[in-house]
């Protein structure tokens, strides 16, 4: 095996390491996609909460540290409306 496969491998190995503790802590986060994209990783999704993002965000660094990671993760907005909505 030459030593970029190694390399490739050992990579899908970490991500998919980081796929199982997205879901398995206790964040429980099964919409976050993570998938490979040429030389970087990319997390897309949508989570419930900044600290939610903030909690992936280590994780990845945890698991993909030395790998380029792009990030891109939507904060769903659970504010209360600021004005009374009228139905006709």
């Amino acid at each position: 095996m030459t030593e970029q496969h190694a390399g490739a491998h050992e990579d899908e190995y970490r991500i998919a390491r980081l796929r199982e503790r997205l879901a398995g802590d206790d964040l429980a986060e099964l919409g976050i996609q993570v998938e490979q994209r040429g030389g970087a990783v990319l997390l897309t999704g949508t989570v419930p909460t900044a600290t939610h993002r903030d909690e992936i965000l280590r994780l990845a660094r945890d698991e993909l540290a030395g790998l380029t990671v792009r990030v891109d993760l939507e904060v769903a907005c659970a504010d209360p409306p600021d004005r009374w909505e009228e139905l006709s």
